[in-house]
């Protein structure tokens, strides 16, 4: 009994060996430290492209990688603070691995503007940055160093054109808010506006916009101050004429003339006027203090005119300025225009939101002896709690300007509108002329 036993436990023994053999053969080679990297596939992206993601990573399809390789490509993603969130996973298999980038992507961008590269359209340089910054297409996230990267690129791009200059960006934006744009530019080289062109233009809006552009000859060339003047001077001249779609496109820049002391650059507005349109109807809604008859009489326009844009805000301000006078200081009149493309014409609705009364509240005159300002304060007939009238305050400076002490005076005004207590306080300083 005990020798079979023995030969028992052999021939286990020999079988057990026999299946450890087996098992050994048939479990896959651990992976290596570094392999072929054969593919990479990108997942959870909507804003940016696949390869942008896979560019901005560092990795390529074909190299030799760890995963080292991967955990700095996946800082290298975080960094740019174009991602919440950026994983891998990884496939070994004989020809190599398959790696998967997993992103979850920010949703908070800004506009990358460009100020004064006068050397470049602005289509080169997005070109030119796309290529070295692959997550850039225009916008910049609000954290990371993606705007730090589109810097270093644009200051490499002035050393390679013999450009002296120094690059900046600043986020601009509400001091309490997060930023709207980043703001790029050169410091350095001293840039003047000699000549601007505007093409798309008849003569006449070519005349019309020439006062507008004259104050900026031999100004220094910034795109920020170009575009405000086209807003502010050079949109009006086709609004005022019918022209309610014209477009004025980003300027565009030449370099005409370059020494030692500065450049001279040439601007070109290109400009689509648009269809002129024809006033049809004009409508009032919301308004309960003044008939839509009393407010029709402030519009300096009527039915089968051209439809002047800037006549109608005008009179839409003296509108609300109507309304101030009834103590609806916060009243506010928009227009809706609604189009008729195929007959070129537009009706408008105003609507008035005529917001609260305010009352008058206190009063504080400074800045003469306390005679005058007893006078003064006797001559005020605006009473606290009266409905506030916003027209009061100029009619009473000149009727009370005898009242003043002998010389000549100057006054200024402070309305302080309380919106919880619904009160207009006024402060009135009055100082003698040339010492302020």
């Amino acid at each position: 009994m005990l020798r079979t036993w023995h030969r028992t436990a052999s021939c286990l023994l020999a079988v057990l060996l026999c299946l450890f053999a087996q098992a050994q053969s048939t479990r896959p080679p651990a992976a290596p430290s570094s392999f072929s990297l054969v593919s990479i596939q990108v997942t959870g992206a909507h804003r940016f492209p696949a390869p942008d993601i896979v560019a901005a990573s560092g990795l390529e399809v074909g190299q030799t990688a760890s995963e080292d390789d991967f955990q700095r490509a996946m800082a290298r993603l975080g960094s740019t603070g174009a991602f919440r969130n950026v994983m891998y996973s990884y496939q070994y298999s004989g020809p190599g691995a398959k790696l998967v980038l997993q992103v979850e992507e920010s949703d908070q961008f800004a506009p990358a503007q460009f100020d004064n590269f006068v050397w470049f359209s602005d289509a080169e340089l997005l070109a030119r940055l796309h290529t070295s910054v692959p997550l850039f297409h225009g916008e910049l996230p609000l954290s990371g160093d993606l705007a730090e990267q589109v810097s270093d690129v644009l200051q490499s791009l002035l050393v390679e054109h013999n450009i002296s200059g120094h690059v900046d960006y600043l986020r601009q934006g509400p001091e309490d808010g997060p930023p709207s744009a980043f703001l790029y530019s050169v410091a350095g080289p001293v840039l003047r506006i000699q000549s601007i062109l505007f093409t798309g233009v008849s003569p006449e809006e070519q005349s019309a916009l020439e006062p507008g552009a004259r104050p900026l000859l031999h100004q220094e060339y910034l795109r920020s101050l170009l575009l405000t003047q086209a807003e502010k001077a050079f949109l009006p001249v086709f609004l005022a004429r019918g022209r309610l779609k014209a477009v004025i496109g980003t300027p565009e820049t030449k370099v005409i003339s370059q020494d030692a002391d500065q450049t001279g650059v040439q601007v070109r507005f290109p400009v689509t006027p648009g269809p002129q349109y024809t006033l049809t109807a004009v409508t009032w809604s919301g308004n309960k203090v003044f008939p839509a008859t009393k407010l029709q009489e402030l519009l300096e326009t009527s039915p089968g005119k051209v439809a002047d844009a800037v006549l109608l805000e005008k009179n839409l301000a003296a509108t609300e300025a109507l309304y101030g006078t009834r103590g609806y200081v916060a009243a506010k009149v928009t227009s809706v225009p609604v189009l008729d493309d195929a007959n070129k014409t537009v009706a408008y609705e105003l609507r008035v939101q005529e917001g609260e009364l305010y009352r008058m509240g206190e009063l504080e005159i400074h800045g003469v002896d306390s005679r005058t300002t007893a006078r003064l304060l006797e001559a005020w007939k605006l009473r606290g709690g009266e409905p506030y009238d916003t027209s009061y305050v100029k009619e009473f400076l000149y009727q009370t300007r005898d009242l003043l002490p002998n010389g000549e005076w100057s006054s200024s005004v402070h309305e302080s509108t309380d919106a919880k207590e619904k009160v207009v306080d006024v402060t009135l300083r009055f100082d003698p002329k040339g010492t302020r």
